[in-house]
């Protein structure tokens, strides 16, 4: 990402706003429909939080609320409205997502070195194609993989997984709270986990992540 990009998103409107939500201060629950500009380099976005959505595209307002049953919060996250988006930026709708965050620092106890035998994890993969200067991690026991970068309007956002063996022993729990360690202190980290993966859910919000709303990145 050019530093010309990175300065760009930095200022985004829903880069203001989701920080905000991860001090504890979300917008309010009036039913507001908001449409921002898209965020470079992604083609769209929708963020959902309590009573308030914020579609990030660049769609005339007119036409996308023409698209939205008036009153009907849920919609703007509904199948039919992500594959209508999708056809206007000409890309398909990432997966509806639980957004969780916490602030960085306050490294766990497991130490973390770099994970270079990961490379060609799709995990890893994934990472890079969502994110900008994807870093990734293990334990010294190369028990799980950790990914770090910065996605949607520049932020920090972080990835865990564990292979089958080491599942339900707390090591997920202990590679988030120690992935904390690489983001600096007080700057919110965000993690992005589909509903129905209750064991990612619960790992995050046992190491103190708290969900905020649900998007979905069309990248």
């Amino acid at each position: 990402m050019s530093s010309h990009t990175a300065s760009a998103a930095a200022v985004h409107p829903l880069a203001t706003l989701l920080k905000a939500a991860a001090h504890g201060c979300f917008p309010p629950p009036d039913g507001t429909l908001a449409v921002l500009p898209a965020p470079t380099p992604y083609r769209a976005a929708v963020a959902a939080f309590t009573a308030h959505t914020l579609v990030a595209v660049d769609v005339e307002p007119d036409i996308l609320r023409a698209r939205l049953p008036a009153g009907d919060l849920g919609a703007p996250m509904s199948a039919p409205f992500l594959t209508w988006l999708g056809e206007q930026v000409g890309v398909a709708p990432g997966l509806v997502e639980v957004v969780l965050v916490h602030l960085g620092a306050t490294a766990g106890d497991v130490p973390l070195i770099a994970g270079r035998h990961w490379k060609n994890h799709p995990r890893v993969a994934r990472a890079h194609r969502m994110r900008q200067r994807v870093q990734v991690y293990t334990d010294r026991q190369k028990r799980g993989l950790v990914t770090l970068g910065q996605g949607l309007v520049n932020r920090w956002e972080m990835s865990v997984e564990l292979s089958v063996a080491d599942q339900n022993v707390g090591l997920g729990r202990a590679l988030i709270a120690a992935a904390r360690g690489l983001v600096p202190a007080d700057e919110p980290v965000f993690a992005q986990v589909a509903p129905g993966n209750a064991r990612s859910l619960r790992a995050f919000l046992a190491a103190g992540f708290r969900p905020i709303g649900a998007e979905v990145v069309f990248s």
